[in-house]
């Protein structure tokens, strides 16, 4: 059976009208070197419509794009720092092609006035496998080491006074 590893890729880009094509492009790249070969034309189309019309609206292009796989969703979130920029109006035809074609869409604001868009795709069920097991961090139980302990026969040892060590100690 084939499985798959976990998958994210990070692009800060400034957008403009020539810039569009070439993140399409970089986005395709990676979903086909995942072997996501079904996903690249809705991931592509949705996250093209969304930095066009941050081309068109936003004062400010600078955007980050991000894709995540986790073994069964595909999700592209597309994050921009215009405060003016309202999705509820300047995006609305955007966001309404987006939730059309994927499995699922959300926007929410970031702590520094920011938007961040994003869309879901699921793999098809022949593209759906098992992710990999990662080997487990180490606990830090088990990444200290325990003291040595003290043999029983020393803690009952009497002292110079015939009490025992424990005696001693309270």
């Amino acid at each position: 059976m084939k499985t798959a590893v976990p998958c994210y890729y990070h692009l800060d880009v400034e957008v403009s009208p020539e810039r569009v094509g070439q993140v399409r492009r970089i986005l395709a790249a990676h979903l086909r070197f995942w072997e996501l070969e079904d996903l690249v034309d809705p991931v592509c189309g949705g996250a093209e419509m969304l930095l066009k019309a941050i081309d068109e609206h936003a004062t400010d292009k600078r955007v980050s794009v991000e894709m995540w796989w986790t073994g069964q969703h595909l999700i592209t979130a597309v994050g921009e720092n215009n405060h003016d920029l309202r999705p509820d109006q300047e995006l609305r035809g955007c966001l309404a092609r987006i939730a059309a074609t994927s499995h699922g869409w959300g926007c929410c604001a970031s702590g520094t006035g920011s938007k961040v868009i994003w869309f879901s795709q699921r793999a098809r069920a022949g593209v759906r496998v098992p992710l990999v097991a990662r080997a487990p961090e180490p606990t830090l139980r088990e990444g200290l080491q325990t003291p040595r302990e003290l043999p029983v026969a020393a803690l009952a040892s009497p002292a110079g006074d015939g009490r025992t060590v424990l005696e001693e100690a309270r």
